[in-house]
């Protein structure tokens, strides 16, 4: 079994409190998500990655984007895209204009419209573009640059190890791997080895990605492997408390109870609000359909309260169904007790 390492968690200046990082998602990891898995205690969270070419264009959704909380750093900003020269310029438009503390690039996306653009994980089959690519951003900004990539394309072409090489080479700070190839999508088993693999032949820091379900998950991950940092995607949907208690077992020990019904909606609730900050009423109640069904999930009666809450077009509506399922399941308890919200 591969030791745990003892350093601590560090990409560039930056020390993280802990070894526990939010993954970047696409479509999910606004500020809004972000503060909200931050104060769950994330040592390190990851913004959804965001076009080289909109940064580049100026385009208003785009800009949107690099909104970022005070509070949630230390933050990564990732980035995408095939050519070397408009991945420069927003690379240095983070570098000037945001509070990113970090900029990483992303070469594990499997999504196929990525992957036209010769972005994303196409440049997994090709280590020297990787290191063209990661040279030119490097030498171009004063922010650590990182990359988050894939064990390779396929099972023929697990460039892994040439790849995060070819990173370090290139004056890249750290390297995340995500334990799937582009062909298995989130499908499948995670290759853990592969990622020990990778931890054995660079002196960066490596993240290790996929798989991790349970805060016991994060641990063997750290000791089998030998990796810097865990990074924890899927699971944290609806239940940052899985950040938590991940912090917490990995610290202590002690594995902390699942939270009550009252308390999901709670912070379910808490993050509706800052959607609609960010984002105004109209998005917000779109976009927190599927964030309040992952909070719902594993409480009895959820399938029909999450049609029903695809059904909401308004913040009181969405605020007052919330409220009332919470009430309802407290009763079933016979913990009922006056809301707070």
């Amino acid at each position: 079994m591969t030791k745990m390492s003892d350093k601590p968690f560090q990409i560039g200046k930056h020390v993280m409190d802990n070894r526990v990082v939010l993954a970047p998602m696409a479509g999910i990891c606004n500020s809004a998500f972000r503060l909200t898995v931050k104060e769950f205690g994330s040592g390190l969270v990851y913004a959804e990655m965001i076009s080289d070419k909109g940064i580049v264009r100026k385009n208003e959704r785009t800009m949107s984007m690099l909104y970022i909380d005070e509070r949630e750093n230390p933050l990564s900003l990732q980035i995408f895209g095939g050519d070397k020269a408009t991945l420069v310029e927003a690379a240095k438009y983070v570098d000037q204009n945001t509070e990113a503390d970090i900029i990483d690039i992303n070469m594990g996306c499997p999504v196929s419209k990525i992957i036209k653009c010769e972005a994303g994980a196409k440049l997994l089959l090709d280590p020297e573009k990787i290191y063209e690519m990661v040279a030119a951003v490097v030498d171009n900004v004063k922010k650590p640059v990182t990359v988050k990539m894939r064990t390779g394309w396929d099972l023929d072409h697990l460039y892994a190890v040439q790849n995060a090489q070819a990173v370090e080479r290139a004056g890249g700070s750290a390297v995340a791997v995500h334990g799937r190839t582009r062909v298995q999508m989130y499908e499948g088993k995670a290759d853990w080895d592969i990622i020990r693999q990778v931890k054995e032949n660079v002196n960066i820091p490596v993240i290790g990605n996929g798989d991790i379900e349970t805060p016991q998950d994060a641990k063997r991950m750290l000791e089998e492997t030998g990796v810097d940092g865990v990074m924890i995607g899927r699971a944290a949907l609806g239940d940052p408390w899985m950040i938590y208690r991940t912090v917490q077992y990995l610290e202590t020990g002690e594995l902390k109870p699942q939270p009550t019904v009252r308390e999901k909606m709670d912070v379910c609730l808490l993050h509706f609000e800052r959607l609609v900050a960010l984002k105004g009423e109209h998005v917000a109640v779109r976009e927190m359909r599927k964030h309040a069904s992952w909070y719902l999930k594993g409480i009895r009666g959820n399938g029909v309260a999450r049609n029903l809450i695809n059904q909401t077009e308004s913040a009181i509506e969405l605020r007052a169904f919330i409220n009332d399922f919470a009430e309802e399941q407290m009763a079933l308890d016979g913990q009922l007790e006056t809301s707070v919200m």
